[in-house]
């Protein structure tokens, strides 16, 4: 009996949703486009921010590497502090450097750009320069020259074969003694693009003994770098060198940690633009409403009927429920599909979009970005999922509060 109880006020919500000789009412199909568009839209504007977050995620690790270990100053004896941070099992490369502000000049541009020392066989286990060099190569590297970013090499109207001119703080702290420093001069061997504006535009690679020259550091290091094996969590191995490896007074600072504020600002991005678009759903379901409200008082004198017949009212009120949440599973389907298939046709969509506007997407390239980047995450289909449905059916619940409380004799009288 239970069994058929269920039955028929399930039967009579996919009737009220479908009816007979039409494949759906037009109330229905509109409340379930504006789920579908809902869906759809939050699906791929988180699927979008994730991509561009991993993206950036991943240029953050590969130009710093997971894990940079520093102190409150010169380390000097960092040769046994890098074999033991190497012994570590979670860490498959480390490498020494040491970077400081130089000014640059060339053909009478001067630049304040950041200066990089590094030893190149060492540096190739934790960042991939030669993969970033697009003109040059590290086989050439030696003491008399230098890499520049390309957006620096831009400014200063370099290229590789021209010679550049340093001048160091060191230099600065001479004069004050009334000694003259000549500036040193260094050919460009290369350029790199890493694809973050902020180093391509400002950086400058040298080799770690012509760092230690200009900055007068003798054997010392600012820091060593430290790229782990694929799936290691580095705040954990940053805290478990800290705690046992590290000599007093060093620091193992995370990627993470370094860049925590603009990890947030990036996360933050995400939840306001989805919780922008999450009124897109709201607005479908305050259609749902309307339009279950409309069945409501269209079906009064058959809701009246049924009442009549013994239907308890709860029952009547789940039939209702039950529309919404058809409506929402059916949406919500449809809304994900959807999704899906506009994100992987993305590339032809936007081209589409800036043929027909005439306007050049400006975004690309940024970040070496040159489609909208995508990265799925299940979390986010769940939640969405369970959000529209949730609203869907509540959405039905004003109406069916309405019917499960017509009384019988006036539903039958009602015209």
């Amino acid at each position: 009996m239970e069994c058929k109880a269920m039955s028929w006020y399930f039967y009579h919500a996919l009737k009220q949703l479908f009816p007979t000789g039409r494949q759906v009412s037009f109330f229905s199909l509109m409340s379930i486009l504006g789920v579908t568009l809902g869906v759809c839209v939050l699906i791929i504007v988180q699927s979008v921010m994730n991509g561009f977050g991993e993206n950036i995620r991943s240029r953050i690790v590969q130009t710093q590497g997971d894990i940079r270990i520093r102190g409150t100053g010169i380390i000097n004896d960092w040769e046994g502090q890098q074999a033991a941070v190497e012994a570590h099992p979670m860490v498959v490369g480390v490498a020494p450097f040491a970077e400081g502000v130089i000014m640059m000049q060339h053909q009478n541009r001067p630049l304040f750009p950041a200066v990089r020392g590094i030893d190149p066989e060492a540096e190739a286990k934790v960042i991939p320069m030669q993969g970033f060099l697009t003109m040059g190569s590290f086989d050439d590297f030696d003491d008399r020259g230098v890499f520049l970013g390309e957006g620096l090499a831009f400014s200063l109207q370099a290229a590789p074969g021209s010679t550049v001119e340093v001048f160091t703080p060191l230099m600065l702290q001479a004069l004050k003694e009334d000694e003259v420093l000549l500036p040193r001069e260094f050919k460009v061997l290369g350029l790199f693009r890493t694809g973050s504006p902020a180093v391509d535009g400002n950086t400058v690679i040298t080799t770690l003994r012509v760092m230690q020259e200009l900055y007068g550091l003798g054997d010392g290091i600012h820091g060593i770098s430290v790229r782990l094996k694929p799936g290691a969590d580095a705040r954990a191995v940053s805290d478990a060198l800290e705690a046992g490896v590290l000599a007093e007074g060093l620091r193992a600072v995370s990627w993470q940690e370094a860049n925590e504020d603009f990890l947030f600002v990036i996360e933050q991005e995400k939840l306001v633009i989805s919780f922008i678009i999450i009124f897109i759903i709201l607005v479908a379901c305050f259609s749902i409403a309307i339009a279950l409200m409309m069945a409501v008082l269209r079906k009064t004198r058959e809701i009246g009927l049924l009442v009549a017949m013994g239907s308890p009212p709860r029952e009547v009120a789940a039939s209702f429920c039950l529309q919404g949440m058809v409506i929402g599973v059916t949406g919500t389907i449809l809304g994900i599909g959807m999704a899906l298939v506009a994100l992987h046709y993305r590339a032809k969509i936007l081209g589409a979009y800036a043929s027909l506007s005439g306007n050049e997407l400006n975004f690309l390239g940024i970040y070496d970005v040159y489609q909208l980047p995508v990265h799925y995450l299940a979390s986010d289909f769940i939640v969405v999922t369970l959000f529209a449905l949730v609203v869907s059916t509540l959405a039905g619940l004003v109406p069916a509060i309405r019917a499960a409380r017509l009384r019988p004799a006036e539903a039958l009288r009602s015209e």
